[in-house]
Parts: structure tokens; sequence; C-alpha cells
């Protein structure tokens, strides 16, 4: 083979290298803005439950308990500012304390109940769709040639958020004459 032959393949080496690269890193930027995304949206979605779960414990302590509520509300406060920065313990304190309370509420309305419920499924959406979004980037920066190329800068890998989002005892929504559904 002739030098322009070489000349030639390594040119097309190169191009291909950085077309893959330009490829990479738009993906890198994507997966980056969805875990961002998907970050706002289950916090969010904690933020709210935190707040209903006050609210159920300030303004309904008698069917909940008065000691369960004041526990309840001191979990609640907790999950929303963690005193020591653990955000997946306190979640998982709120959630436990959450799915600990009994299906009948009595004096609670059926919408506060409602949106126990749905937020509790919400949060779980929320965690699957963040851990994925994780999942997908941490897979990609950590393959052999993102990291010779060190194509993720400086960013730290995104950390999974780990908790236990289980569903509770709460009715989901009230049903035909009166009647909860479970």
């Amino acid at each position: 083979m002739t030098s322009g032959v070489w000349l030639l393949f390594g040119v097309v080496l190169l191009l291909l290298l950085l077309a893959w690269t330009g490829w990479t890193l738009t993906r890198l930027s994507r997966l980056e803005d969805r875990v961002a995304r998907a970050w706002t949206a289950l916090d969010t979605q904690l933020q709210r439950r935190a707040g209903l779960a006050e609210e159920l414990a300030r303004s309904y302590p008698a069917a909940v308990g008065e000691e369960r509520a004041a526990y309840l509300a001191a979990f609640a406060a907790d999950a929303r500012d963690p005193v020591d920065g653990d955000r997946e313990l306190a979640e998982n304190v709120l959630g436990r304390e959450l799915r600990e309370l009994p299906a009948d509420l009595p004096g609670v309305p059926a919408a506060l109940r409602t949106d126990l419920t749905g937020t509790a499924t919400r949060v779980g959406l929320s965690r699957r769709f963040y851990n994925d979004a994780v999942r997908d980037t941490r897979a990609l920066r950590r393959g052999r040639l993102p990291r010779l190329l060190r194509l993720h800068g400086s960013r730290s890998l995104p950390r999974f958020f780990d908790i236990d989002d289980r569903p509770g005892n709460l009715p989901a929504t009230a049903g035909r004459g009166g009647e909860t559904s479970r």
C-alpha cells in the first residue's frame, strides 16, 4: 500500500473517531439532562408526600393518634430537610411511618387519603425513572473510550436513590356508594 492510502485510511479513522466522540458527548449531555429532570420530578413528589404527611399529622392528630401524629410531623419535616443530610434514610423513615398507618382513618377526608396514596405511587414511579436515567448515564460513562477520553469532564457520577417505596395501607380511592377500594 502506498502512503496516500495509509493517509486516507488514517483520516477516515480520525473522522470516525470524531463522529463517535460527538455522538457520545451529545448522548451524555442528554442523559445528564434526563437525570436532572428525573431528579426534579422525584424531589417534587417526595416534597409533596412530606407535605401531605405533615398536613395529616397537624390537621388530624386524633385520627392517627396524638403520639403518632407528633412522630409523623417530625419525620415529614426531617424528610424535607434531613438533619443528618441522609435524605434516603429520612424518606425511608417517613415512608415506613405512612405504610404503618391504618387503612381506616376516621375523620380524614377521602381526598387527603387519595392524595397520599397517589403521591406514594408517583414517588415509586419517579424513583424508578430517576434510577433508570442514572443507570443509563453510568453505563455510558463507564465505557472504555469515554473514560479514556474523559468525555465526562470533572462531573461526578450520578448516584442512585434507593428507598423503600412499597405502597401503604391507605385506601386508593373512594368507590361507588361511599365504599372504599383497596
